[in-house]
This record gives C-alpha cells, structure tokens and sequence, in this order.
C-alpha cells in the first residue's frame, strides 16, 4: 500500500494450512472460491470497508493468457476498487531493480512454481520464455544446476530468435533477477559466470515484483500517468 509498504495478510498461513488447496496454482488460479475468500481477508484488513476510489495493482506470470488475467480482474472487481491496474511481473521487477534508461533489459524471475526469463524493450515485453517449474520442484542438491540451465536454454532460444541484438545490450547490462531463487547465491554466482556478466538484485528478491508493482502504483496515483506509459522503472 503505497504510504505503507508491503502489507502481509495474517490469515495467509492459516488459509494453505492442512487440507486447504492452493488458490494459486503455477501462476495460474485453480480455485476461484478460495481466492476470492483470501483476497478478501486482505482488503477487508488493508483497505477496510470503504474502497471508494482505491486502485489494485495487479501483476501476473508474462505469459499469463487472457483466461487466467480476466479471472484474477474479475475477483478483483468483486473487492469493489474502483479501478485494476495489471501489469507483468517483469514490468513490475524492472520498476523496483532494474536500471532508469528504457534501454533493452533482461528480467529473470524465479519462483517456486515458474520460471520465466523476459526481454523488456522501452518497458515493453519483447520476448519471453517460461519453464513451469521452480524451487518447489528441484531436488535440493541439484537444484543450483539444474535451475540455472533452465533459465540459460531460455536466454539461448531467444538469442537464436534476436534479429536486432537486443539481448546482447541486455546482458551487456546486466539481467535483473527476482524471486526466491535470486537469493541463493549459488544460483546467482553460476549464473553469473555462464552468462559472463554481472547481475543485479533488489535487496530483498522474493518481493521484487510487489514492490515495483507498489512503485508503479504509486507512479500512477501521484502523477496519473497510464502504466504503459512507463518505461521499465516507475519514477
């Protein structure tokens, strides 16, 4: 919440504890009802019950299809805000670690369920590739490798598929990383060395993209500028 910074729902545990499903399932909701509930409970703590021209920030996996963001925008609405601002989750990574230049710029987002790699051009998505597997799914002791090499055979497909050397500025650069497994800095290390270029982590990767969508939020309620009107980092 802008003014507040990030707001963490004390009901979150309770609600994926024991036989609970996960609403939220491979960037993808899986169950509506649940969701609904959950986002609820946040608004209702967050927001209060007065949401009269309160605006959401909402970010999603870069190749969530139509489906799945009209889904998360219409349990949105249901909270009664007065407006939804979606974005993707490597627009919003850009805004809260990436560089000020609208310059190419590589975005690499680990989680535990996804992985996705994003070539953003002038903020714009460019290109992107995306493994539905994470942390959650690696065998600890090869996770380090075998997380790595997903993402450069990503970052090597679209090299072959580069007309205009756009990745090669962005890894000139340096890749923002994001999600959990930015924080492990045997992942990071190793990436490092095989691209052959430096990285760059927000301070804390695993909210990276709701900070930035926080930023960007705030970018538009200050100045009331469009989202896409912003280039890779809100100012």
């Amino acid at each position: 919440m802008p003014g507040h910074g990030l707001v963490t729902d004390l009901y979150l545990g309770r609600a994926l504890d024991g036989d609970a499903e996960r609403p939220v399932r491979r960037g993808r909701i899986v169950d509506p009802e649940s969701c609904g509930r959950l986002l609820g409970r946040i608004a209702d703590a967050a927001l209060g019950p007065d949401r009269t021209d309160s605006v959401i920030a909402l970010s999603h996996p870069v190749l969530a299809g139509a489906v799945h963001r009209n889904a998360a925008r219409e349990l949105l609405a249901g909270l009664g805000t007065t407006r939804v601002l979606v974005l993707s989750s490597a627009r919003a990574a850009a805004a809260y670690a990436g560089p000020r230049d609208a310059g190419p710029l590589l975005v690499v987002d680990m989680g535990a369920e996804l992985t996705e790699v994003t070539l953003l051009v002038g903020g714009r998505v460019a290109d992107a590739r995306q493994a539905e597997s994470g942390l959650s799914d690696l065998d600890p002791a090869t996770l380090p490798t075998a997380l790595v090499a997903a993402v450069l055979d990503m970052v090597k497909s679209m090299w072959r598929q580069d007309r205009h050397g756009a990745i090669r500025g962005a890894l000139r650069k340096g890749p923002v990383l994001a999600g959990g497994g930015a924080m492990r800095p045997d992942v990071t290390e190793r990436l490092a060395r095989c691209l052959g270029t430096p990285v760059r982590l927000a301070e804390d990767p695993s909210t990276t993209v709701v900070c930035g969508a926080g930023q960007i939020l705030s970018s538009v309620l200050r100045h009331g500028v469009s989202a896409s009107a912003l280039p890779g980092r809100a100012r």
